[in-house]
């Protein structure tokens, strides 16, 4: 069954907690994974690994670099649950 968006932010919020310690209430839908959250190439690496094991979906490196905020991580994992 697809998780919904929310469903996702929340469990995208534990991996980034998980691997940078920032809050879960910080992780909102329009902040930056760079600008906003200060989250490094190689966090994000590992943010995106755990996430493709979390949500059993599959993040092609040449689209990490498009997901720039939360919220456009969300609407990628959404849209590539089977």
């Amino acid at each position: 069954m697809a998780l919904t968006k929310d469903e996702v932010l929340a469990g995208l919020a534990e991996l980034i907690n998980d691997e940078t310690g920032i809050a879960t209430d910080s992780v909102e839908l329009d902040k930056s994974f760079t600008d906003d959250l200060d989250i490094d190439s190689i966090s994000m690496m590992t943010i995106v690994v755990n996430a493709e094991e979390k949500f059993d979906v599959k993040i092609p490196d040449e689209e990490v670099k498009n997901l720039t905020t939360v919220g456009d991580a969300v609407t990628y994992i959404v849209n590539a649950q089977s």
